[in-house]
């Protein structure tokens, strides 16, 4: 198999308050093809962080100014950085500090003294991990940017992916669902409709009613996004939300007449704030209507049955007590982009 990193040069930041300890590790990894940048305590490390872009972080936990753990928790904790691999290496070989890494979000954790195959062989494996995990996220980037030029086509719903990936956020808290299933709503907010892309400009940009065998063609982009997105395992909980957004608890809507519960609750969620921004904008086919106007009208289809009631109830108090972003997840979600 071909090594992933032969026509890479990764970078490595050694963080040690020991120059001595940091060119040791420094020759011990020039040869391997690596750019190599050091710091001597905390504070010089997250610096440098900013400054060098590292892959992979050799961090000692004995450092002055800000220890190794809560420069570790600092880098996991931010969006800009979580994706580096960390590897602590300390003196302390007692399993309190070994557990205190982890928890700080180290990929590994090696004591001092430490066998020079063993540091090769995990610092190689995590790059690859690395390597990897960088190239999934290029894969999501395209997807996302698939989904955006979607939306980008037609005037009318400009910031509409945007606003449901806030308002579907905010109203799967307020139900209680997990962060994982938060995290795919936040992503199926600006998702749900990347199967549009397979659908003719004159069906997609049709001002006026679609024709019976043009609303057949609309009605395979759920199926088409799902397409898109199945080879990527990370929009797993995604997958779900955009094939079945427009399904209807009675089983009228599509592509699968599913019923009642059989629907998945980030479907059931999504959907309610789909229609409500529809219905709240301007298209080529309508005026924006009035809240109280686009609240009678789903009023009327929950009493058909197509909607949730539950949701849908909790939808319009959220919408209607004005500080719905309150209800936004404490816990940070990168709102601004569809991955996590």
């Amino acid at each position: 198999m071909t090594d992933p990193l032969e026509d890479q040069k990764p970078k490595i930041l050694i963080v040690d308050d020991m120059i001595q300890n940091i060119e040791l590790l420094r020759a011990f990894l020039q040869p391997m093809n690596y750019t190599i940048e050091s710091a001597l305590d905390g504070e010089d490390a997250l610096k440098k962080v900013g400054q060098f872009e590292p892959d992979l972080v050799l961090l000692d936990v004995m450092i002055p100014k800000i220890d190794g753990h809560e420069v570790c928790s600092r880098l996991k904790s931010n969006e800009e950085t979580r994706h580096i691999m960390i590897i602590m290496i300390s003196s302390l070989s007692d399993l309190e500090n070994e557990v205190m890494g982890i928890e700080a979000g180290a990929d590994d954790y090696l004591s001092k003294p430490f066998n020079q195959l063993l540091l090769r062989t995990r610092i190689k494996s995590l790059l690859k991990t690395k390597y990897y995990n960088d190239q999934l996220e290029k894969a999501e980037t395209v997807i996302s940017s698939l989904a955006l030029g979607v939306e980008a086509k037609d005037p009318y719903t400009e910031g509409h992916c945007s606003r449901l990936s806030r308002y579907s956020t905010a109203l799967g808290n307020r139900l209680g669902l997990g962060m994982s299933l938060l995290k795919a709503l936040n992503s199926g907010g600006v998702l749900h409709d990347v199967g549009k892309v397979g659908i003719p400009d004159a069906i997609l940009l049709k001002p006026g009613p679609l024709t019976d065998e043009e609303r057949k063609i609309m009605s395979k982009h759920p199926v088409i996004g799902e397409n898109i997105c199945k080879p990527l395992h990370s929009l797993k909980l995604v997958i779900p939300i955009i094939r079945h957004h427009h399904e209807k608890l009675d089983g009228s809507g599509y592509p699968d007449g599913l019923m009642g519960e059989d629907i998945p609750i980030a479907a059931r969620v999504l959907q309610i704030v789909d229609i409500y921004d529809s219905l709240m904008t301007k298209r080529p086919y309508k005026p924006p209507f009035s809240q109280d106007k686009v609240f009678n009208i789903m009023d009327e289809e929950v009493k058909k049955g197509w909607w949730d009631p539950r949701i849908y109830s909790e939808f319009k108090t959220m919408i209607q007590g004005k500080n719905w972003h309150k209800d936004l997840p404490a816990k940070s979600l990168n709102l601004n982009s569809p991955f996590i």
